[in-house]
């Protein structure tokens, strides 16, 4: 089976760099792919309009790279991670996850049995993976769970005790909201930074990996010096919106 090749750098201990998509157009995720990622993340949950079908489609254009293909998928159901993993994603970010019942219908969803309830039928995942995929998947694929809620930061130990997951992504404007934070500004709170460093030490204590979304470079290299391992170093939208405000700026100093 082809090896996931952020979980080989998680066994080093190393951080994997990172591009989060929410366009899923096809063109742009054979370019990212190419640029030199480790992986890439398709949103699925706030997206623009991405479906299973065109899920299928955008891992099938990333294949063009060695990028290793994550999908968040849009709900804690099972069915999703079925779908996406079928078609050759190697991870699952799942979202929404409250408590170690929902973390464990999360991890088992992903594993085939005995260690999961992941049903047979990897139509493309064989083709991506490798023929020797069924008997290999069950140690290659990824699953993280979000952390949203400070409700589940009080219970992330009891989370990290759950069967089949690889580790935490924490939402941090969510989990601001949560409480009682503006979503955009919560950089400088200090209870923030407590819950955030609560479940990187539930992670580290557990032998998972921590993730946490980020909206910079600069702020993903910070995450990394504290010991996350999976932060998105950019996004499509995101670099869309730097790169026309700088060509505005630009040209603006010449009218």
């Amino acid at each position: 089976m082809r090896p996931n090749k952020i979980k080989a750098l998680w066994n080093e201990g190393k951080p994997a760099a990172s591009a989060w998509l929410s366009i899923p157009d096809l063109y742009v995720a054979e370019m990212v792919s190419q640029a030199g990622f480790d992986a890439i993340v398709l949103d699925m949950q706030h997206g623009m309009g991405i479906g299973p079908d065109r899920a299928a489609a955008w891992l099938q254009a990333v294949s063009a790279g060695d990028s290793t293909p994550i999908v968040r998928v849009p709900w804690n159901e099972p069915a999703y991670a079925q779908w996406v993993l079928d078609a050759g994603a190697y991870g699952v970010i799942v979202p929404l996850v409250n408590d170690r019942d929902e973390a464990t219908k999360a991890g088992l969803a992903c594993r085939y049995p005995p260690l999961g309830y992941r049903s047979v039928g990897p139509n493309r995942a064989r083709l991506y993976g490798g023929a020797d995929y069924l008997e290999r998947a069950n140690d290659e694929i990824v699953c993280l769970v979000m952390v949203e809620d400070i409700r589940t930061v009080d219970r992330i130990e009891e989370l990290a005790e759950a069967p089949g997951i690889d580790g935490f992504y924490i939402g941090p404007a969510d989990l601001a909201l949560s409480m009682g934070i503006p979503p955009f500004r919560y950089a400088q709170d200090e209870g923030h930074a407590e819950a955030c460093q609560r479940v990187l030490d539930a992670a580290a204590a557990r032998g998972l990996v921590a993730g946490v979304h980020c909206a910079s470079a600069e702020e993903a290299n910070r995450r990394f010096q504290q010991g996350f391992r999976f932060c998105p170093a950019v996004s499509d939208v995101g670099a869309l919106r730097v790169g026309l405000a700088d060509a505005l700026r630009t040209i603006g100093e010449a009218r």
